[in-house]
């Protein structure tokens, strides 16, 4: 798989098989994506691989909270500015109803759409998934890092034939994840990922991209 094709292909997948995922797929993919670029090379991600019965009993903790109604943890970051303005608010309005559109939901049936999100704590049924954390004492250029990282870590996996989904929805369950963890005080959770093969069982809708006119400018000479 080249470049193009590993970056076309890959999407949030939520809905995964139950087959397990190497160890030494893992092994190498993330010793590569150590290659990742990172401002005076101080990588400052720190990543955690959960599968097996550690990971079973994550799942079946952070579903058992958000199934009996407790309150998210305190944020240590906001996921989204309060009021997104014009494009980036209508493009979440949009990818939310092409979401749930795709599992036939409405956008009144509350009682669905909260069984849809609950999905996020089973990892969508992925059998791995890679906690990302880094340093609260970091700023905004090495949270971009992180990204690059992250989104290094999505390509490579597709290489292998296997999908992943980055879920900042982990955040929101972060004291549950640090007691099966025990990560370093000083650590901020930023994401979860799930990752696995996909179930094409699941139906999905491919979201859209902007036009590249829309988000990009060449300057001529």
């Amino acid at each position: 798989m080249d470049v193009y094709e590993a970056v076309t292909s890959r999407r949030s997948v939520r809905g995964f098989k139950d087959k397990p995922v190497a160890k030494e797929t893992l092994e190498r993919v993330l010793s590569a994506a150590a290659w990742s670029p990172s401002g005076s090379n101080i990588q400052p991600w720190n990543t955690y691989v959960m599968t097996g019965a550690s990971l079973a009993e994550l799942k079946t903790s952070a579903i058992e909270r958000v199934a009996h109604g407790d309150p998210w943890d305190k944020r240590q970051y906001e996921m989204y500015p309060p009021m997104l303005k014009s494009p980036y608010g209508e493009r979440r309005s949009a990818f939310g109803r092409e979401r749930y559109s795709s599992l036939g939901i409405s956008r009144e049936d509350w009682e669905a759409r909260q069984r849809a999100a609950i999905a996020n704590w089973n990892c969508f049924g992925a059998p791995a998934a890679l906690f990302c954390y880094i340093d609260r004492d970091l700023g905004p250029p090495q949270w971009a890092d992180v990204g690059m990282y992250l989104q290094t870590v999505m390509l490579l996996l597709r290489a292998e034939g296997l999908h992943s989904c980055p879920q900042m929805a982990w955040s929101q369950v972060r004291e549950t994840v640090a007691e099966a963890l025990s990560p370093p005080d000083g650590l901020i959770l930023f994401c979860g990922m799930s990752i696995g093969y996909e179930d094409p069982a699941v139906g999905f809708a491919r979201t859209g991209r902007a036009p590249l006119a829309e988000t990009v400018t060449f300057v001529d000479d």
